[in-house]
């Protein structure tokens, strides 16, 4: 649930133009900060996400106005958010790693580690609407969610099919919705 809250906030919060790379980030510096907007990322993590040599993705979102990086030092990235808004959504103690987690690995939805940002932010976008082996969203909000246009959605879903990580999906035209069936678990 605090996953997908989040998304839904940095849908809004976040200009459209924002890649999808930068909102992995931006995901993961909100389910992260402090009370106060502050946030470390070590160069470990940063590896583990495939994002340690994106210099240009920190400045994406400082020209978004969402954070401003306080210390570029060897072994890690200090940032301070600026959004309030963000702020305001601080959750409980021990929630924010949970979630952090659980963004990087959305099970039973996760997209294989060699998918582009754009795959993999789908998968999370849909495991947010998941629940016991099938989901669906209304393609408009999926479309926010991933930073791209509606048409672009069914794109990211067959690539969610072909990568076995959605066993089929359809649209339902009447409700504009997409709906997916996930993989059996063996």
């Amino acid at each position: 649930m605090r996953v997908k809250e989040m998304l839904t906030y940095l849908a809004a919060a976040l200009p459209r133009f924002s890649s999808p790379t930068a909102r992995l980030l931006a995901l993961q510096c909100a389910l992260r900060a402090d009370r106060q907007g502050r946030v470390e990322l070590c160069e470990g993590f940063l590896r583990g996400m495939r994002l340690a040599s994106h210099a240009a993705l920190w400045h994406e979102l400082e020209h978004a106005d969402w954070l401003r990086c306080t210390s570029r030092r060897h072994g890690a990235i200090e940032a301070q958010l600026l959004d309030v808004a963000v702020l305001g959504q601080a959750p409980g103690r021990g929630q924010p790693a949970r979630a952090a987690h659980w963004a990087l690995h959305p099970a039973p939805l996760t997209a294989p580690r060699e998918a582009p940002p754009s795959v993999r932010l789908a998968a999370l976008s849909l495991a947010v609407h998941t629940e016991t082996g099938s989901g669906s969203a209304d393609i408009n909000v999926l479309a926010r969610l991933c930073g791209t246009a509606p048409p672009s959605v069914e794109d990211l879903l067959d690539c969610l099919t072909r990568s076995r990580t959605v066993a089929s999906w359809h649209r339902d035209l009447e409700a504009d919705e997409a709906c997916w069936q996930l993989p059996e678990q063996t």
